[in-house]
Parts: C-alpha cells; structure tokens; sequence
C-alpha cells in the first residue's frame, strides 16, 4: 500500500501547532527573529509535517494506534511551499513516511512508524 498527498503548509498551521503543542520557538512562529536565521523565513515543526502523514496514514487505516517512531528532518519546511506526503507499508504493522518539497524534492521528513491495529 503506498498513500500519497499533497499539502501547502500555511503560516496560520505553524502558528496553530504552537499553540496546541506549547512549542513557540520563534523559529516557527516569529518573521522577524527567522529572517535574521540561516533559513531566512519560519519553519515548520517537524511534529506538525509527522501529524500531516500520521492523518494521511489515519485516514486510510482507522484505529491506529502507533508503537513507536523513529523520524529525521534533513531540510526545512517553508510555508507557501508544496510539499508531497507519502505513507507507504514496508511490512504488516510498519510503515515509511516521507515528505519532500515538490519543487526540488528535498527531503523534509524521513521515517518510519510501527502500529498497532
């Protein structure tokens, strides 16, 4: 099984997953302190890109209920950007995920999730 998705992430989304997560790094959340950074504008949480497949993944096998993760975010995520989701089954319970931006295919997330149904 291989799932796919397109997603645009906003700056409304990065603004909403600090408040929900308690995670108001200005790194996420801040224009003016970003700009001044070696990325030059907000970046996601990778948390934010995770709950983006983990739903793609939800959506598809209800009832879910994840073992463990291991995750690596190589580059960042911009908002304004699209980024391609995919979930694809490695075997019975295990499952890749990967985000990458659709315009130079950067990798943005890398991992893999273990579930239980």
């Amino acid at each position: 099984m291989k799932l796919t998705a397109d997603w645009t992430p906003t700056q409304a989304e990065f603004d909403a997953f600090a408040a929900v997560s308690g995670d108001d790094n200005p790194i996420h959340v801040d224009a003016d302190f970003s700009a001044r950074t070696r990325f030059g504008r907000t970046v996601a949480h990778g948390m934010l890109i995770y709950s983006r497949l983990w739903s793609l993944l939800g959506s598809a096998c209800p009832g879910l209920r994840q073992l463990r993760q291991e995750l690596m975010f190589p580059n960042p995520c911009y908002a304004g950007d699209p980024v391609q989701l995919s979930v694809e089954s490695l075997a019975p319970g295990r499952y890749a995920m990967r985000a990458a931006r659709k315009s130079d295919g950067a990798e943005l997330l890398l991992g893999e999730t273990e579930v239980a149904p």
